[in-house]
């Protein structure tokens, strides 16, 4: 009798099995804890970011079935659980309870959160602990939805540029390489600067790339990545700029476009704006004071800050509440827009 030759079925069903294992437990760590009602992916979101784990070779609607039995089978584990039964599209987040979680855990959570707190409390930037916790702190409870910082401007719509240019302008960081850049300013010329990256910032809505130009030891120029039309990295060292340093051109204002110039401003507040600045000072040496009774102002406000286009839009903005008494350059140039404002307002305006 002829022996049935050994079947290799049983090592594909274990090597299945195990891929299936490795997929719930990505699937899993995609799926956020502690938020929202409203938040939460479905599954077709899960699907775009876990694609490459679904047969390619299958049907849309066929993948779509191969992950709702997924989400179905850790639902049924209460991994996790349905944020809105019954609702299309369906959406989902990891369960969460404190109570049940080894107390471990929460000595970890509270080693972390005191980490950040006094690596924050110094400079007193809160945006980075909530940053960190966001992270790394969805497993005890503080996600999303129960952290936030808001911007004190108007928030706008990001400018847009090409990933490729992000990429190769980190690449080119990361390595210090030089950039081959086409860059279109913003009179619309377009050039084909060589470039020396130092840094990257983002401000507001936009991001900029300080960098040397070409041969030139100065001066250091700031390049709006939305600007780029292409980049990539070359094949040359970068060169370094003298003295440069990062956060000391953010503290000075040079992320601002203005050089190294301090202006001593002295104003006078009230409203909203003398409680923002007991508050929140405009810089360490900023002195307070009351004004007399009778005042239409009650306090005057003495800072030495610097001298940027930030400064200039923030008085602009406090509007009534603010008055520029010194330096008498900045209080002019304040009257001078308002002039132009009140040209653009006034009754003698066009309709």
């Amino acid at each position: 009798m002829m022996e049935t030759p050994p079947t290799r079925q049983e090592p594909t069903m274990a090597v299945a099995h195990k891929d299936r294992i490795d997929r719930l437990n990505l699937l899993k760590q995609l799926i956020p804890r502690n938020c929202s009602d409203q938040g939460g992916p479905a599954a077709r979101q899960l699907l775009a970011r876990l694609a490459e784990h679904y047969e390619a070779s299958k049907s849309d609607a066929a993948r779509m079935r191969a992950i709702q039995r997924d989400l179905d089978a850790l639902v049924k584990e209460e991994e996790i659980e349905a944020i809105n039964p019954g609702g299309k599209p369906q959406r989902y987040r990891r369960k969460a309870d404190l109570d049940s979680t080894d107390p471990r855990l929460w000595a970890y959570a509270q080693s972390l959160m005191r980490s950040l707190i006094r690596d924050a409390v110094p400079e007193k930037r809160l945006e980075r602990v909530l940053a960190s916790l966001r992270e790394e702190g969805e497993d005890f409870g503080l996600g999303e939805d129960k952290l936030c910082v808001l911007s004190d401007t108007q928030r706008l719509l990001p400018a847009d540029f090409k990933e490729e240019v992000l990429l190769a302008a980190l690449e080119a960081l990361a390595q210090s390489r030089t950039l081959q850049a086409s860059y279109r300013d913003g009179a619309g010329k377009l050039s084909r600067p060589e470039l020396h990256p130092q840094a990257l910032l983002q401000r507001g809505p936009r991001l900029y790339l300080f960098a040397l130009k070409n041969d030139e030891a100065t001066p250091l120029r700031m390049y709006a990545l939305h600007r780029f039309t292409s980049a990539k990295v070359g094949e040359g060292p970068g060169r370094r700029a003298e003295g440069f340093r990062l956060q000391d051109a953010v503290r000075k204002g040079q992320a601002d476009f203005a050089g190294d110039g301090a202006v001593q401003l002295e104003l006078r507040v009230r409203g909203y704006v003398a409680d923002l600045l007991r508050d929140c000072r405009l810089s360490a040496n900023q002195v307070i004071e009351e004004e007399p009774e009778g005042s239409p102002f009650s306090a005057r406000v003495r800072a030495t800050v610097p001298e940027t286009g930030q400064l200039l839009r923030w008085l602009l903005g406090c509007g009534a509440n603010v008055e520029v008494l010194a330096p008498a350059k900045w209080r002019e140039v304040v009257i001078s827009q308002l002039e132009k404002m009140s040209a653009i307002y006034g009754p003698s305006a066009p309709g």
